[in-house]
């Protein structure tokens, strides 16, 4: 079912009461890491994530559509030649902090609860989907990256910058043992997922794809990759 929109004004949203300990008790670390989230990801991102980020994100162009927001690290760096800036972010902690970011920096923009793998959007509506940190926590990764596929228009572009498992079998066998405690910290991120093999056999044409490290971070998630990923003008959503 198609999600509805969320006022980015509205500053508040209701969540369900719950019927478990074990349920209420995520509901209290989803927003308690809402909180943590960004202080947690500073060193990361002044010691090279955030330059990442702006090398990738001023390339957006149109209407851009960024899967899971969060809180809005990504905000400072489109550009204001936009199109439309449309905001996904399904966990509703994140968005009521997404929202307020939003109003600090007086940006213009429409927040929905949505996730990548059901996107609101029409068939070929979307000339940019950014990506970042995102397709190692969505349940379904290849289904996601069918939905982008579907919302690009021919020529469209995705723009991501991930982490992945990594190339060196010992580090990514610390990835393997430590993937179920790390997905609960970190509300459902996987570390040991292979991105970069998702995207190419997504259907989406890569045009470039480089390899960096996240610096300051745990060593689980340091490696990434970035790059742009076209649909092809004529590709099939089927």
């Amino acid at each position: 079912m198609r999600q509805q929109p969320v006022s980015a004004q509205s500053g508040s949203m209701q969540i369900g009461s719950s019927a478990t300990s074990g349920s209420r008790d995520a509901g209290l670390w989803a927003r308690a890491f809402a909180v943590l989230y960004d202080p947690f990801l500073w060193a990361g991102e002044k010691a090279g994530v955030g330059a990442l980020r702006q090398g990738l994100l001023t390339r957006a162009s149109g209407t851009t559509v960024e899967l899971g927001s969060g809180t809005g690290l990504n905000l400072r760096f489109y550009s204001e030649t936009l199109d439309e800036l449309i905001l996904t972010e399904p966990e509703a902690a994140m968005r009521r902090r997404l929202a307020r970011r939003l109003r600090r920096e007086q940006r213009s923009s429409r927040v929905l609860d949505a996730s990548g793998e059901c996107l609101p959007f029409e068939d070929e509506s979307v000339d940019t989907v950014i990506s970042t940190f995102v397709l190692c926590t969505v349940d379904a990764p290849d289904v996601a990256l069918q939905e982008i596929k579907r919302v690009l228009r021919p020529g469209g572009k995705l723009l991501f910058l991930e982490h992945v498992r990594s190339g060196s079998p010992r580090l990514a066998h610390w990835q393997d043992r430590l993937a179920g405690p790390w997905q609960r910290f970190a509300e459902g991120c996987r570390c040991n997922r292979a991105t970069g093999e998702l995207v190419r056999s997504s259907g989406l044409e890569i045009e470039e794809m480089h390899e960096a490290g996240w610096r300051a971070m745990p060593p689980i998630v340091r490696p990434l990759l970035s790059g742009v990923a076209t649909k092809a003008a004529g590709a099939s959503d089927a």
